[in-house]
């Protein structure tokens, strides 16, 4: 339990219901290695920011980058459970990342958010296995619903 200890204390939120609920997923799972890894990738930080918070919230580690390379180029590239990933970046886009991750076999969960809904882009994305895209600014409980249902269809784990 020391690594669960140890996990909680670097929750940037601090709060103690979130603590309640990274202590209950890490005893609940036995393992660290168990909670699942969901990496946040946004050109925008205050994004990035609110949405690690939202994820960590619930339990999750959390990963940010600011780009599509910069997940790429990372450890995080071979533990994480699912993506959520802004379509409109600099360098690659989201959906030259949901392109490029298909074409190596890994078949991550991705949820798209973007502040340009188009129509073409959002059937493109689901069409090639997005688990929703979502409109900037977006629901907190629609993202959340989402996660949860993109970790059970792939049972928490990491796609190796």
């Amino acid at each position: 339990m020391i690594s669960a200890w140890l996990v909680v204390e670097h929750n940037p939120l601090g709060r103690h219901c979130q603590h309640e609920v990274a202590c209950w997923r890490l005893e609940k799972t036995g393992d660290l290695g168990q909670v699942p890894v969901i990496s946040i990738i946004d050109d925008d930080a205050s994004v990035r920011t609110a949405t690690d918070r939202l994820v960590r919230s619930l339990g999750y580690v959390a990963h940010t980058f600011a780009s599509a390379d910069e997940f790429l180029r990372s450890p995080q590239l071979d533990t994480t459970s699912c993506i959520i990933a802004d379509v409109q970046m600099p360098g690659m886009s989201g959906l030259e990342l949901q392109d490029f991750l298909r074409a190596q076999g890994r078949h991550l969960p991705i949820i798209f958010i973007t502040a340009f809904p188009e129509e073409s882009v959002r059937a493109r994305a689901l069409a090639a296995g997005a688990v929703c895209f979502l409109t900037k600014p977006f629901d907190g409980a629609t993202l959340i619903k989402n996660l949860e249902r993109a970790l059970t269809a792939r049972g928490g784990e990491a796609d190796r």
